[in-house]
C-alpha cells in the first residue's frame, strides 16, 4: 500500500490561488545517495512568490512542492550514504548541484516528507530549533555571506539597510549589530520600525514618508569628495529600482554599496559620477554555502543570534503566509510546520 502525505503543490503558474494542499501525495521513496527527511519546519522566501508567478527563462517541472528552506529528521537512508543515520537532525542546503533548487526544480519543504541528496545535509547543533534552522538558508545565509564572508562590515561602521523588515533585511540588521556597526534600518510602517528598534537598530526610517538618502545626509552630513567625512559607510540594497541612485548619494567617500538582489527592478537608472567622485565600492553577493549556514547555527547555539519569526503556521494555512510575503506585510520569516 502506498503511503501518502500532505503537501503544498503548485499546479500551474499564476497567483497564489494556484497553490493547493493535497493529502494524497505519495511519500518519496529513498534512492541511492539520498535520504528521506520528516520535515519539521520550512520557511518561505520572496523567491517562492517568483516561483508561483513563473520566471522568464526558468522552466519549472509542474506540479511541484514549493519551499526552499527546510529542517527535519532523517527517516530513511539510501544506499551509499555513510555519514548519516535515521534520527539525525538536519538542515538542508536547498541547492542541489545537479538539478537546481529545491522547491523549484525539485520538490521542496512544504510537505510532511522530502527526498534530499545527502550532499545537501548539514548537522543541526543541540539547542537549535527546527524553526530557527529553517529560517536560515536563503535569507540569513545570503546576509552572512554578504556581510561576513566578503568582510564588508566592521565595528563602528554606519550601515543603512533598505528592506530591513524582510528575511534578508532582519538577518542584515542582526549580523551588522553583532559585528559592532551602527545600524539604520528602513521600513514601511510604524509597527515594523518599532520592532526593528527592539531588534537592535540604532535608527529607523519610514521610507514611505521620508527620503532615506536625504535623511542620512541631514543626520550624518553631506559626503565630501576630498575627505572621509559625512554620509554612511555601507548601504545594503537588494531592492534596486529607484532606490539605487539615492543609495549612491548618501555614501561617504570610499563607502560600500552591497547588493544581493533586485526585488524592485534589476535595471535601475545609474549615475557613475558618484562612483568615481567618491571612490565607491559596489560589492555583489550571490547565494550562500554550507559554512555560512553552519556559522549561523553556531551563533544561534551560543545565544548571539535569534532569527526573527513573524508567524508559525500549519500547512493548511501556508498559502496565507506566502500572501503575506507577497504583500510585504511580514516582519522577518514565515515558518510552516508540516
Amino acid at each position: 500500500m502506498t503511503r501518502t502525505m500532505k503537501a503544498l503543490v503548485l499546479n500551474q503558474h499564476g497567483g497564489i490561488e494556484n497553490l493547493e494542499v493535497v493529502e494524497d501525495k505519495p511519500i518519496p521513496a529513498v534512492v541511492e545517495g539520498h535520504v528521506v527527511i520528516r520535515v519539521r519546519a520550512s520557511s518561505f522566501n520572496y523567491h517562492d512568490v517568483f516561483t508561483v508567478q513563473g520566471m522568464p527563462g526558468i522552466k519549472v517541472p509542474l506540479p511541484v512542492v514549493i519551499g526552499l528552506d527546510m529542517a527535519g529528521e532523517i527517516t530513511e537512508v539510501g544506499v551509499g550514504v555513510a555519514d548519516w543515520k535515521v534520527g539525525d537532525r538536519v538542515l538542508v542546503n536547498p541547492l542541489n548541484k545537479k538539478k537546481g533548487l529545491m522547491g523549484e526544480m525539485l520538490d521542496g519543504g512544504m510537505a510532511e516528507y522530502c527526498l534530499v541528496s545527502a550532499e545537501q545535509l548539514i548537522a543541526m547543533p543541540l539547542g537549535v530549533s527546527f524553526e530557527d534552522a529553517a529560517s536560515l538558508p536563503v535569507a540569513y545565509g545570503t546576509a552572512h555571506r554578504m556581510l561576513v564572508t566578503h568582510n564588508t562590515v566592521k565595528a563602528g561602521d554606519r550601515v543603512l539597510i533598505l528592506g530591513a523588515s524582510g528575511g534578508v533585511g532582519t538577518g542584515c540588521v542582526m549580523l551588522a549589530k553583532h559585528l559592532g556597526a551602527e545600524v539604520i534600518a528602513c521600513a514601511g510602517s510604524a509597527d515594523k520600525m518599532e520592532r526593528l528598534r527592539e531588534m537592535g537598530a540604532d535608527h529607523v526610517v519610514n521610507y514611505r514618508e521620508t527620503d532615506f538618502s536625504k535623511w542620512a545626509i541631514e543626520k550624518f552630513g553631506k559626503p565630501q569628495r576630498r575627505t572621509y567625512e559625512g554620509g554612511v559607510d555601507v548601504v545594503i540594497n537588494f531592492t534596486g529600482g529607484d532606490t539605487w541612485v539615492p543609495s549612491l548619494k548618501c555614501l561617504k567617500r570610499g563607502g560600500r554599496l552591497l547588493v544581493c538582489g533586485a526585488t524592485a527592478g534589476f535595471d535601475p537608472k545609474e549615475d557613475l559620477r558618484y562612483i568615481w567622485s567618491f571612490e565607491l565600492n559596489i560589492t555583489g553577493s550571490n547565494s550562500f554555502y554550507d559554512d555560512n549556514l553552519s556559522a549561523l547555527m553556531d551563533l544561534i547555539q551560543s545565544g548571539h543570534l535569534k532569527p526573527a519569526i513573524d508567524k508559525v503556521l500549519p500547512l493548511s494555512e501556508a498559502a496565507t503566509g506566502l500572501k503575506m510575503i507577497q504583500d510585504r506585510s511580514v516582519m522577518g520569516k514565515i515558518i510552516v510546520t508540516p
